[in-house]
Formats: structure tokens, sequence, C-alpha cells
């Protein structure tokens, strides 16, 4: 597999849509499904607007969008309240968002390349910590983020508009 992650450019625009779509109707009934809706999160604005910010990457296998993830400084107002390890400011970490591989790639590899690639960008933007929440379900990407050095923190409520109130478990990596 030659996997090339980069930041998505507004001419990936609909094919990162569809990745999105795509993801959502192949994980419909997976045990470990997001709880992602199509046109409510991620999104199309959102991709958009991520897009413009160079806040979004892909991984591209092929000419195929596998992968794809948010990173910015924007988390939900309860990510203030948290004891986090790192003392940074809110400019000095990097949040990821809508992390995610087709679930025909999944288990190759990919999430680790995109998470190394994470943490290599963030350390070139002279970030303190990456920190990320995970629906408590979602078993694998818990195995990922601890096998890439995450310390999970805490379980928290926070309110998305695609999950309503939920418990998610935050992560931090500390750069």
């Amino acid at each position: 597999m030659e996997l090339t992650i980069k930041k998505a450019d507004l001419n990936h625009f609909e094919a990162v849509v569809d990745f999105y779509y795509n993801l959502i109707d192949s994980m419909r009934n997976s045990e470990f499904r997001p709880l992602w809706e199509k046109d409510v999160y991620p999104t199309r604005q959102f991709i958009n607007d991520s897009i413009k910010n160079n806040e979004l990457f892909i991984a591209i296998n092929n000419d195929t969008i596998i992968g794809s993830m948010i990173m910015n400084h924007t988390s939900a107002d309860e990510y203030s309240k948290v004891h986090w390890k790192v003392s940074a400011k809110k400019d000095e970490t990097m949040i990821i968002h809508a992390f995610a591989v087709l679930s025909d790639c999944q288990g190759t590899g990919t999430g680790m390349k995109m998470v190394d690639y994470a943490i290599k960008h963030c350390k070139d933007s002279n970030m303190k910590a990456i920190r990320l929440d995970v629906y408590p379900p979602n078993k694998p990407a818990q195995k990922l983020y601890a096998k890439m050095g995450f310390t999970y923190i805490e379980k928290i409520q926070l309110f998305y508009e695609d999950t309503g109130l939920t418990d998610f478990l935050l992560y931090e990596l500390e750069l």
C-alpha cells in the first residue's frame, strides 16, 4: 500500500464528503460504528471550513481517500474543566476531530501512520499536547491511541449535534 498523507485542498472537497458518507454507510451495522450522520456530523460546511483553514488532512492510496482527520485548537467547552496532565493554553494544544479510516482499510496500519503524521505535525508546530475524545464502544480507536502513547484522562459527558449528551473518553499525548 502506497500511502500519502497531506493537507486537503478545495479540489478534494467532494471526495472528502464522499469518504465520510461511505464510511457512515459501511459502518452503519458495525459494533464500533461512529454515531455520525450524513450532513449532521461532519457537515459539509465543517469539512469545507476545515479545508479552507488548512486543518483537514487526508490519507490517499491509489488516488482514493482512505482516511481523514481534522486538527485544530477547537474543543468542546467541557475540555476547559478537565484536569489534563499537560498544562497548556488552548493555542498550545491540538485537538483531533473526525478521525476515520475506511472500514476496508482498517487493520492495515493506516490509522497508525495518520497518528504518526499528526504527532510530527504537532511537534513541528510547537504544540505541547494532542487531545481528543473517543466514543466508549470504539475499542479499536482506544487501542490505537494507547499504542501510540496517548494517556487516558477521564470519562466526561459532551454534547455534540450527532450524539446529543453522551459519555466520551478523553485522551492526551504530551509532546
